[in-house]
């Protein structure tokens, strides 16, 4: 069993950058492949980026390409979205997630344990 807890939301105008920061506890993350998702209001969930287990490959949705950026430190068991340039289309609550497959993984179905989500607002 791993746990996610997510940090790092809040409030930013169109334009601007947050950090968000998922920390696992009860197994390592080097074990899983982890991801990021978003759903806004009314929406359904949505992937946004994915890291493998090494950190040494990673995959993004469109809407977020060139952006946003996935990354993790297995040593601190924490992976990060370090999110730029945000619009006000980004507006949704984040969550990571911790997959055990070995392929790249977009859908949300295949990702076994879940944060709680942060939520991200960016104001135009």
């Amino acid at each position: 069993q791993v746990q996610l807890v997510e940090s790092g939301g809040g409030l930013v105008q169109a334009g601007g950058s947050l950090r968000l920061s998922c920390e696992a506890s009860g197994r390592t993350i080097s074990a899983y492949a982890m991801g990021w998702f978003r759903q806004a209001p009314g929406k359904e969930r949505e992937f946004v980026a994915y890291i493998n287990r090494s950190g040494r490959s990673t995959y993004y949705a469109d809407s977020v390409k060139g952006r946003f950026t996935i990354s993790r430190d297995n040593a601190k068991n924490t992976v990060y979205l370090q999110m730029n340039s945000l619009k006000p289309e980004d507006t949704a609550v984040y969550y990571c997630a911790a997959s055990g497959k070995l392929s790249l993984v977009t859908t949300w179905a295949l990702y076994g344990y879940w944060g709680q989500g942060t939520q991200v607002t960016v104001s135009s």
